[in-house]
Parts: structure tokens; sequence; C-alpha cells
């Protein structure tokens, strides 16, 4: 075609070159808004904007040239190639965008709290005993009860104790301080405690070894009132002794009754973990847990009714050290005494076995009596 007859022909048909420079901007402008669409507005969603891609609506524009220039057709054709090459640049670009948290989903700072909260089992010392089996809540109680009378086995023996001693520590004084056994009983009175006992044990025996002319075998009085002084001291050391056999029973076994509910507990854990068909932790380690607060329970009332049985065999072993030095100073006073009276008899009997001397007048001298 001549470029006359092309000018002519533009210029008859104007509404064509109209409609192509219409075609080449919708093109950019479908290409471009969804761009600065996603520029300007706020992300709301958490996810990702997809870009558009380089199918678009190109093809309506030789519609419109064709609807609208007819006979024009073949000129319109080389338009539409140049305008649709910058739109896939543009696609192209990646889009940034923040992912706004869900309006659900937890905070991290909330997430331990939560997960406390949704646990299947209190694990506190209390939720693990009311959730524990019924035999390993029998050993529970029954170590508790131990560890009960333990204490108050330590409570009452201390005041006894410590009692026991102060009174022997002052008949101990007395009876070291007395020349005679009459003196060390007027010292010591009738409630002196085991040190009085002693001393009149010792008077009595002495009294009932006493022969007709007022003297004594010394040393069969001697050797009874050992014998009564040593039933004095075993009768006291038992007395003293009694109740710490309690604590040697339960520091003894406590350990081995919460080994067994712990191995009971251990074992109803693997049968409900047979019957859950799982090896979770969080369905294992409740049971386990349980089963491992029967062996902390009894080793909480053993290893106290060790340590205080321990302290009171030796403070039982002091005291009766003090009943042995009590005694041993009672059979000296009893040896003293004794010496004394045979002192005196033997005195008597020189006087009367000395002849009297004859008179010098020839007259015989009376005899005296002794």
């Amino acid at each position: 075609m001549r470029p006359d007859v092309a000018n002519r022909t533009s210029r008859k048909n104007p509404f064509g070159q109209a409609a192509r420079i219409v075609a080449v901007a919708s093109l950019i402008a479908v290409n471009v808004a969804p761009a600065l669409a996603q520029q300007t507005t706020p992300v709301e969603s958490s996810a990702p904007v997809v870009a558009p891609t380089g199918e678009n609506t190109a093809p309506s524009a030789p519609d419109t040239n064709s609807a609208q220039g007819g006979a024009t057709a073949p000129a319109a054709q080389p338009a539409p190639a140049p305008a649709t090459q910058p739109a896939p640049a543009m696609s192209a670009q990646p889009v940034p965008t923040e992912i706004a948290p869900a309006p659900g989903a937890p905070n991290a700072a909330e997430a331990p709290s939560i997960a406390k909260a949704t646990l299947p089992h209190n694990l506190s010392p209390w939720g693990m005993f009311m959730s524990a089996d019924w035999v390993v809540k029998g050993v529970m109680i029954g170590l508790a009860f131990a560890s009960l009378v333990t204490w108050t086995v330590w409570l009452a023996k201390s005041l006894e104790i410590a009692g026991s001693k102060a009174r022997l520590a002052k008949a101990l004084r007395g009876i070291t301080g007395a020349r005679r056994l009459d003196d060390a009983t007027q010292a010591l009175g009738k409630g002196a405690g085991i040190g009085g006992v002693l001393v009149r044990a010792a008077a009595e025996e002495l009294e009932m070894s006493r022969q007709d002319d007022g003297g004594y075998d010394a040393a069969g009085v001697k050797e009874r009132v050992e014998s009564r002084l040593m039933r004095i001291q075993a009768q006291a050391g038992r007395r003293l002794s009694r109740g710490t056999g309690v604590l040697a029973t339960i520091g003894s076994t406590a350990p081995f009754v919460g080994l067994f509910g712990t191995v009971w507990g251990i074992m109803n854990s693997f049968i409900g973990i047979s019957e859950a068909q799982t090896t979770n932790l969080a369905v294992v380690a409740p049971g386990i847990a349980e089963a491992l607060l029967a062996t902390a329970v009894g080793l909480i009332a053993a290893i106290p009714a060790v340590v205080i049985y321990n302290v009171f065999a030796r403070s039982i072993t002091g005291y009766r050290q003090g009943l042995a030095d009590a005694a041993a100073g009672v059979q000296r006073l009893v040896s003293r005494d004794l010496d004394r009276v045979s002192s005196v008899h033997a005195t008597a009997r020189s006087h009367v076995s000395t002849p009297a001397a004859r008179p010098t007048n020839g007259h015989q001298a009376p005899a005296v009596a002794v």
C-alpha cells in the first residue's frame, strides 16, 4: 500500500488508532495494578500473595479493533506484540510481605503455661499421690505413719534421756562427796532417781546382812551388794532403751517397703503402656513418677529413723557408763562401812581376850566389861 493511500485510510478511520492506545493502556494497568495494591495495602493474612502471571486479557484488543475498524484489521496486528513484553518483568519482582500471626495462635511466652495447664496429670507430690494406685497409696500412708512414729519417739525419748542424765549427774555428785553410806542416803533422799535407788538398795542389803553380834561377813556382803547393783543397772538401761527398737525396725524396713510400692507402680505403668499401645513419654512418665514417689517416702521415713537411733544408742551408752560409776561409788561406801565395823569388832575382841592385871595386895581385880 502506498503512503498516500495509508494516510487516507488512517484519516478515514481514526477510531482504530484510539482503540490500539486504549488496549495498550489496559494491558499495562492490568499488570501493574495488583503489585501496587500489595505494596500500599496492609497484609492481614499469613498466606503469601501470589503475583499475577503473564496470562492476561490481551486477546480483547483485536476484538475491539475488529468491531470498530472493520476493513483496517491487517494494519492493527503489529501493535499488541511490543505492549505485552513489560508485563512479565513487573510480575517477576518479589513482593515483601510480613506474615502476621493468626488471631487464635498462642504467644511464645504463653506456651509453657498453656502446656503445663494441659498436662494429663498433676505432677505435684499431692497430685501424684491422689492419682496413684490403691496399693501404692497404702504403702505411702504406712510409710508416713512410720515417719510420724519416728518423730514421736524422738521427742519422748529425748526428754526422758535428758531428765535421766540430769538426775544421774546429781546423784553421782552426792555419792562422790559422801564418806559413809548413811551420808549418801541423807544427801540423795528419796527422789534422787536411779542414784538414790542404788544407795538405798546397798543400805538395805547391808542391814539384812548384819549378824547377831553386830558384825558382817565382808566378802559375802560385797558380793551380794554388787549383784544387786548390777541388776538395778541392767533394769535402768532396759527401761531407757525402750522404744528405740521401733526406730531400728523402721530404718531397716522402710526402704524395702517403698521399693515394693515402686515395683508395683512401674508394673502398672507397663500395663498401661501395653493397653494404650504407645510409648509416648506423656503416657509413661506420670506412672513412673508415682512409683518413684513411694521410694522417696520410704527414704524420708528411714533416714531420720536410722540417725535418731544412732544418737539414742550413744546417749544410752553414756548413761550406762554413768550408772556404772554411781554403782562403783556405792560399793566403795559399803566397803568403807564394812572396814569401820570390822575395826570396831577387832578392837572389842582384843579387849576381851586380854587377861586382867593381878593386884599387889593379893586381891583379884574385877573384870572389865567390854
